[in-house]
Formats: C-alpha cells, sequence, structure tokens
C-alpha cells in the first residue's frame, strides 16, 4: 500500500504540473501578433498604409506614450483633448474613425508595439517581402494551437489512468498473494465492464459534442468560397489599384443590400482596360489565372466588340454565386451599419482587399452579431443619426458615461430581438 501511495502521490504531481504548463501556454498564446491578427490587422499594415497609416515606427511618431495609448483605446475621445498630430492624423485620413479598444490593458497594447517593433521591414535581413503582412487568421491559429493543446493533454490524462488502473489491480494482486488469498481469474478486457462503462461513456460524450457542434453549424458556410464565372481579384482591384468599395457596392452606404454591381458599371474601366498587366495571379488550386483572358469574359457578358461601339442593351447579368446569405428571418442593413455604425468592411468581410476570389470570412452567427454589439461602441460625435438619444448625450455631457467607454450597441437596443427578428 505504502507503494500505491507513492505512485498516486507521483501521479498527482504529473498531473498538476502538466495542467500549469496548458494554462501558461493558453496566456502565452494571447501574444502581440495575435492581438495584432484579431484587432488591427484589419485596418492596418505594418510596413504599407491601408485604411489606416502604416504602423512602423509608430512610437517614434508619438512624443508621448500615454497619448498613444490613449489614441488606440478611443481615438474618438482623444481627439477632444486639440492635440495636434492626433488631428492632423485624424484630417489626413479623410476623418476616418478608428475603432476604440477601451478594455486594451497598457500590457496588452505595449505587447502589439513590440510584435510591429519586431517585423522587420521586406527584403531586410533576409525576410520575404510579405513580411510584414499579417495573416487574418492568427488569432484563430492561436486558438486551435490551444484547443491542441487542451486535447493532448486530455489524452495523456486517460492515458495516466488507465495505467493507474492497471498499477491498482496488479497492487491488489499482490496484497492478496502475500494475504494468502485465492487469486482471481483476470477478467479480458473486452469484457471487463468497467472499461465497457468507460468507453461506452466517452463515446457518448464525444458523440454528443460532435452532434451538438454540427447542428450548431448547421447553414452557416464560414470559408465558403464557390468558383465564380469570372475570376475577379478583390487583392487586384481593391487592393492594388485601391478602388473604393462602394464605387462597385453603391448600395452598402445608403441601403439594406450592399447590392453586386452590374456589368456597365465594369465596363466603366474595362471599355478601356482590355489587357491585364500587373502581377501574376493565382487561384485558390495555386493554378496561374490569366487575367486577360478573364476580361475577354467580361466581354463576352456584356455584348461588346473591341473596336467597335458598346450597345448596352445587348448585356446579360453576369451569374455571381452568392457567398454570404442571412436566413429569411434576419434583418440585415448595411447602410444601418456602414454610415450610421461607420463599421468598416473588413469588420464582416475580413481583408477583402487582400482576397482573390472572395470567401466567407466569418460564420455570421447570431452569437458573432450579439458579441460585436456588446463589444462596439457607437459614434455618436456628429452623426446624426443618433441625435434622438438625447439622454445619453446629455449624461456624456455631464460626465455620468465615462466617455472613453462610451455607448456600446447594446445600450441603444441592438441585443434585443425584434431589432433583428420582427
Amino acid at each position: 500500500m505504502i507503494l500505491f501511495r507513492s505512485i498516486a502521490k507521483t501521479s498527482l504531481r504529473a498531473l498538476f504540473f502538466l495542467i500549469s504548463i496548458g494554462f501558461s501556454a493558453a496566456v502565452s498564446a494571447q501574444d502581440g501578433k495575435a492581438l495584432f491578427s484579431a484587432n488591427c490587422a484589419s485596418c492596418h499594415q505594418i510596413h504599407k498604409k491601408l485604411t489606416g497609416p502604416a504602423l512602423t515606427g509608430v512610437e517614434d511618431r508619438w512624443p508621448d506614450k500615454n497619448k498613444l495609448h490613449a489614441w488606440i483605446r478611443n481615438s474618438a475621445a482623444f481627439l477632444k483633448t486639440g492635440d495636434a498630430y492626433a488631428n492632423n492624423l485624424y484630417n489626413e485620413y479623410n476623418k476616418t474613425a478608428m475603432n476604440a479598444f477601451p478594455n486594451f490593458t497598457d500590457k496588452e497594447i505595449d505587447a502589439i508595439l513590440a510584435y510591429i517593433k519586431s517585423v522587420p521591414a521586406p527584403g531586410a535581413g533576409g525576410a520575404t517581402a510579405g513580411a510584414g503582412a499579417v495573416d487574418p487568421n492568427d488569432a484563430k491559429n492561436a486558438d486551435s494551437d490551444s484547443s491542441l493543446l487542451f486535447g493532448i493533454l486530455t489524452l495523456i490524462l486517460a492515458v495516466v489512468t488507465f495505467v493507474m488502473l492497471q498499477v491498482n489491480a496488479n497492487l491488489k494482486k499482490l496484497a492478496d498473494e502475500r494475504a494468502g488469498l485465492a487469486a482471481l481469474e483476470p477478467v479480458p478486457f473486452w469484457r471487463n465492464k468497467s472499461y465497457i462503462t468507460m468507453a461506452t461513456v466517452v463515446l457518448f460524450l464525444i458523440g454528443g459534442y460532435l452532434t451538438s457542434k454540427g447542428a450548431i453549424g448547421l447553414g452557416r458556410s464560414k470559408d465558403y468560397q464557390p468558383e465564380q464565372p469570372i475570376y475577379y481579384s478583390h487583392a487586384v482591384h481593391a487592393g492594388t489599384n485601391q478602388i473604393n468599395c462602394q464605387y462597385c457596392h453603391t448600395g452598402v452606404y445608403q441601403g439594406k443590400q450592399a447590392t453586386i454591381p452590374s456589368v456597365n458599371v465594369c465596363m466603366n474601366c474595362h471599355m478601356a482596360i482590355n489587357e491585364y498587366k500587373g502581377a501574376k495571379i493565382f487561384n485558390e488550386a495555386g493554378e496561374e489565372v490569366n487575367g486577360t483572358a478573364e476580361i475577354k469574359k467580361l466581354y463576352k457578358y456584356a455584348g461588346f466588340e473591341e473596336g467597335k461601339p458598346w450597345d448596352a442593351s445587348k448585356a446579360k447579368p453576369i451569374e455571381w454565386v452568392r457567398i454570404h446569405n442571412l436566413p429569411d428571418h434576419v434583418y440585415f442593413n448595411h447602410a444601418q451599419h456602414v454610415k450610421a455604425g461607420q463599421v468598416a468592411c473588413q469588420t464582416c468581410h475580413g481583408e477583402i482587399q487582400k482576397m482573390g476570389e472572395v470567401k466567407q470570412f466569418t460564420d455570421l452567427s447570431m452569437g458573432w452579431c450579439i458579441n460585436c454589439h456588446r463589444e462596439t461602441k457607437v459614434q455618436f460625435k456628429e452623426n446624426g443619426f443618433y441625435s434622438i438619444y438625447e439622454k445619453y448625450h446629455n449624461d456624456l455631457k455631464s460626465g455620468k458615461i465615462d466617455s472613453t467607454k462610451g455607448i456600446t450597441v447594446e445600450k441603444i437596443g441592438g441585443t434585443e430581438c425584434q431589432k433583428c427578428h420582427y
């Protein structure tokens, strides 16, 4: 029995050690790179301007690090201090409001800044050309790494449990032999009721988990990326050529639907641009795409013959395959989010300016939307749409509501059922 207790103590210490490793790994996963990928990469690159400025050397551009921290947490509130550099930056980028991150701690902000410093310039120190770009899936990968770690720990614990059962059985056998008791014939594994029960419970739990997860995911199409009739590259149009999203998707700023551009919108440019001369394009399978051939496909839909006047009446719609599709019982209005809420396209669609063929970036689940409404602050300043909320405006002025925390969408009814289901 003394030997058994010793083994049990050693095993428990090993379990505590493994669990501590798991928790420390989970914490370390929340590093600057993951935070940058999850919160900053949709609007910023490190060595290249995007929606916002390039972030390399950002600490050197701010005279006071405390001001930089305040700007990151709530740029709208910091602008009210009259800081010259902040206001010049705001005006330089067409008064585009930066997302607020009031829950960021100083440690988290410093981790992001440290990561920005650590990324070398493209071509410097043997870095590849894309070294400054951040994979938007980094945060997801960090989460999956943690899940894998805990899965391995669970497997190790299961093996330790099995070994302990065997040790217990052997010790019992030795104790019986010393006591002069008749040894029982061991029951084969496949007939042992304890093992059968344990295996049944494990299979039941795994089956229940997979069934529940599958049921929750019904109707969701995250990462759905269909092949389109024409290979239209957002990386070329919105990324390289910097075409504003609203030039093609005119409804996004004024209506419920973002709208798909008609053929004549495409022909506004491609009447003159009949040949692709940019960098090589590759599809998801790694095959090179002939950009000029794709333009010719557009001409067929448009009924356009080069060298002849174009008769727009001959055009026919391009049969694009729809990607983002909410259930019929869900109401979503693009103008409400893009114009009134000033939400960036990348928030829901990911880094669209880097995509070839577009894929669905998020699962667009109700939980995802509600979490966004709980965390996203309403842009009250100079936004006439929210003028009806006099109480909140007065509370902000009087200081009853902390201006750094602001008003979230939840506070103005953004999580009420009838807002999206009626």
